[in-house]
């Protein structure tokens, strides 16, 4: 199986947040091949500093071309609220899936319905890097119930 992660956010690691990131890949190894792809270009921090309607259309450009290529799952709070059982069936007999976390201005209606899902994970707002913590955390809880693995327990 290989789980991709999209997501906006300008490419400066950060000292507190990569080993955590890192400790979830590697934990999900023995299941899965993970691999994050972060996406920024010049385009998407002139379209954020216009409006949040022309960041939320770059963000799409920048994401559309990896649509349809496995199972896509969009991060957005106005989608279905899982909890660990429903979001491991998310995963369940998929040989690919791609989730994508949005700008600082979430996704065009367009984008999400282009998805097979949009998933929340609450009303709250969270930063990139702690979202992708959370979420990698999650993709491992799954990988992990589906196999009978005990650290769900």
């Amino acid at each position: 199986m290989k789980i991709k992660l999209f997501c906006i956010e300008k490419q400066k690691k950060d000292p507190l947040f990569e080993p955590i990131l890192s400790h979830y890949v590697k934990l999900c190894r023995p299941f899965a091949s993970v691999e994050i792809h972060t996406l920024f270009s010049k385009e998407v921090a002139k379209a954020q500093e216009r409006s949040a309607e022309e960041a939320k259309a770059t963000y799409s450009r920048l994401f559309e071309p990896h649509l349809g290529k496995g199972y896509d799952i969009v991060l957005d709070p106005l989608g279905k609220a899982v909890d660990s059982y429903t979001f491991a069936d998310l995963l369940k007999d998929r040989a690919e899936v791609n989730f994508y976390i949005g700008g600082a201005y979430g996704f065009e209606r367009r984008f999400v319905a282009q998805s097979n899902i949009a998933v929340s994970f609450g009303k709250i707002t969270l930063s990139h890097k702690l979202v992708k913590a959370v979420l990698l955390e999650q993709i491992f809880r799954g990988l992990s119930i589906n196999r009978n693995h005990p650290y769900h327990k």
